[in-house]
């Protein structure tokens, strides 16, 4: 089923690449090209250390393990490859990795050969990355073989009758490291024992940056002696609500930065706060912005040093398409507001369990729930120590996994 699966995959990459579509061409120029770079970057002595990827996201998982490999061993060598360009594109030049290349497709002698090419001395896969023929090859090699941040859910494959082949994919990694005590149990289910909760290692990466993160000397006159609502990666319905509050509430600041950044979406956000004061962040300066009741984000690349001049903070998509960086508000220990949809991130379930999120449906809850906060200080203050907590404990994932696996004698 799996090599029927993936063989009927990889020839509809082939021919949309023939066709021009330009993500599938990328993916199988690259798994092409993979052979030559891996031959240039490794002697057969080696035995670099591989991590794979399927894309940035899970990279970011797997960043704080490859950056203290190299600041502790930096004689060891560092393969990182990747499945799609969304990653590969945007990391390609990383200088923590001797070699970064895409993974040539997964097929049995193709994945043999690759293996015996790296010859590796140990294997990470981040998260959903469970390439069997991979896995089957690493694992009659001697090869140890580690699942990072992974996370598992009833309905998958592998825990349905049908899922055999993916199970024993799964047999052939030596420990899993994963998120949550459900994904151990599911695993245990199907006779899968090596595993710990480990937690999510791209924690690590979120304090890394919140502790490198220079200031923003707008953005720090703007919110001096006020409460402030950053409201990150914001769409129409979110501004619709954020502006309402707005308001009623004329002692509240609020930093907007959008998640589509447009001169007409720029246009449609200060019409819908009609009455307050509002500058954009590249046309304004510290002084002006002193003054402001709104301060626009019409840029990129800032958010995550913006919630730290939150006293809450304001996620978007939640009543579209989906929320967006929890950690990266969380690590700040402020409280975090989203709409409805958001069940698919751990880690928002994890912190409204802890009553450091807030799920708000509607104008009412928004309103009453940011009033509570902003009014009494003691919740506003558990609340944002309980979401940094939450990020502290699990920022130590990486380093516990270092340990169990990479750390020198």
């Amino acid at each position: 089923m799996y090599r029927l699966i993936t063989a009927t995959y990889f020839l509809c990459l082939r021919l949309a690449a023939l066709f021009g579509h330009k993500k599938a061409r990328l993916m199988v120029r690259g798994s092409e090209e993979a052979w030559a770079k891996i031959a240039a970057a490794f002697t057969a002595d080696d035995q670099p250390v591989w991590f794979h990827a399927a894309s940035l996201g899970e990279f970011e998982q797997g960043r704080p393990l490859m950056e203290r490999l190299r600041r502790e061993q930096p004689t060891r060598k560092i393969l990182l490859t990747f499945f799609s360009p969304s990653g590969y594109e945007v990391m390609k030049d990383y200088d923590m990795a001797d070699c970064v290349c895409y993974l040539p497709f997964d097929a049995p002698r193709r994945s043999r050969r690759f293996v015996e090419a790296v010859r590796p001395a140990a294997a990470f896969f981040i998260k959903y990355e469970f390439w069997a023929y991979y896995l089957q090859a690493l694992h009659k090699q001697g090869v140890p073989t580690y699942s990072v941040s992974s996370i598992f859910r009833k309905d998958q494959i592998f825990f349905r009758p049908w899922g055999h082949s993916y199970r024993r994919a799964l047999r052939s990694i030596t420990h899993f490291f994963v998120q949550n005590e459900e994904s151990c149990q599911l695993l245990g289910s199907i006779g899968i024992t090596a595993c710990s909760v480990a937690g999510d290692t791209r924690f690590a990466r979120v304090v890394q940056i919140r502790n490198e993160a220079e200031p923003l000397p707008i953005a720090e006159q703007f919110a001096a002696g006020h409460d402030v609502l950053v409201c990150g990666s914001t769409w129409p319905p979110d501004e619709a609500l954020l502006s309402s509050f707005a308001a009623s509430h004329r002692d509240v600041r609020l930093i907007v930065a959008p998640h589509v950044v447009s001169e007409e979406h720029i246009e449609q956000i200060v019409g819908r706060f009609e009455g307050r004061t509002c500058v954009r962040y590249t046309k304004t300066s510290a002084e002006a912005a002193a003054q402001a009741d709104v301060l626009i984000i019409d840029c990129y690349r800032l958010l995550s040093r913006l919630y730290r001049y939150a006293t809450v903070c304001y996620l978007g998509g939640g009543f579209g398409v989906s929320i967006h960086n929890v950690p990266e508000a969380a690590v700040y220990a402020r409280p975090v507001l989203f709409g409805p949809n958001n069940k698919k991130f751990l880690e928002a379930q994890e912190l409204m369990r802890r009553k450091a999120c807030f799920e708000v449906n509607n104008q009412e809850e928004l309103n009453a729930t940011l009033e509570h906060l902003l009014t009494d200080r003691t919740a506003l203050h558990k609340a944002g120590q309980a979401a940094g907590a939450y990020i502290e404990e699990g920022a130590r994932a990486a380093d516990a996994i270092y340990e169990a696996t990479m750390k020198e004698e």
